[in-house]
């Protein structure tokens, strides 16, 4: 029998359970025995917050690597089911949340298996149709009630990231430029706020978390970070996917501010710098990726053409 170890040590804030195929195939095994004859397959590379297996050909299996990530598959579950119809890309749809269990410490999920490839810069960043396909489902997105399917979670705020960000750009001085990183970190704390009620919001809106069929975007994943907030928040896909004639694009199929801009470049540079930190020594691809969203955060990609009333 399959147990998961804490690779970090007991009662640690932050544990990493060691997760494998075997766990897996007992936990399911024992909680969902109807599946007990389908394949099990490690998806690799997994995402940074969950370790993936597809199960059979219409079933995934995705496991919160730490606790950071755990409360997902309860919140996909309960508010996914509602939200599908009503977005113009698909989205996973849950199966079954399981239990914690045999040393595993949080809930896991089986959700419909979503084919497709991981969309890339290479393939979609100078697409103007991906750009506004993008801006067509946030559009989608903020039009939905966020209390739709029960009471919606309430997003942090820029604010409310400000020492762990400040702290990341210090780690981060040898990669970039710390006044440049700590202006444009500035501006966007000093922007005027989302003038409106709170809309329904991503929240991971970046390009890991697209899938692409035939080359084109097919689906949206990873709801872990869903709630009610500023939307400037999921204009952080322009920084991580968007080439800067497409990141304008997007920009004004979205209708966006120059408040709103800033504080979605903001939200790039924070995202960007808190991933680099964490996982740039041990991931190439995670570096790489965080690279290029904190360089053209501070680029200023999608202000061709528009005036920013804080020309940082």
């Amino acid at each position: 029998m399959a147990t998961a170890q804490d690779t970090s040590g007991a009662g640690d804030a932050d544990e990493r359970p060691f997760i494998d195929t075997a766990l897996v195939r007992d936990l399911l095994d024992r909680q969902f025995p109807q599946w007990s004859g389908l394949a099990l397959t490690p998806v690799v590379p997994g995402g940074s917050d969950h370790v993936i297996h597809r199960l059979g050909d219409e079933l995934a299996v995705r496991l919160p690597r730490h606790s950071g990530a755990i409360g997902q598959a309860e919140k996909e579950r309960d508010r996914l089911p509602g939200l599908a119809p009503r977005l113009p890309l698909a989205v996973p749809v849950p199966v079954a949340v399981g239990r914690p269990g045999l040393g595993y410490p949080w809930p896991w999920a089986v959700t419909r298996w979503l084919g497709g490839e991981v969309a890339t810069v290479e393939g979609l960043g100078d697409s103007v149709e991906t750009a506004r396909e993008l801006a067509a489902f946030l559009r989608a997105l903020q039009a939905v009630d966020p209390h739709r399917a029960g009471p919606a979670e309430v997003r942090e705020t820029l604010a409310d990231r400000d020492a762990a960000t400040r702290a990341a750009i210090a780690r981060a001085a040898d990669a970039f430029d710390a006044g440049a990183t700590t202006a444009l970190w500035d501006a966007a704390l000093a922007a005027p706020a989302w003038p409106g009620p709170p809309v329904l919001c991503h929240g991971d809106f970046h390009t890991g978390n697209l899938l692409t069929t035939d080359g084109r975007l097919s689906a949206v994943i990873d709801f872990g970070s869903l709630g009610a907030g500023d939307p400037a928040v999921d204009l952080m896909i322009a920084f991580t996917l968007l080439s800067p004639r497409c990141a304008t694009v997007f920009r004004a199929a979205l209708g966006v501010d120059d408040a709103t801009w800033l504080r979605g470049r903001g939200w790039a540079l924070t995202s960007g710098l808190i991933a680099y930190t964490a996982y740039a020594a041990e991931s190439p691809r995670i570096a790489e990726a965080t690279t290029r969203q904190i360089r053209a955060a501070l680029a200023r990609p999608g202000d061709d053409g528009v005036r920013d009333a804080h020309p940082v």
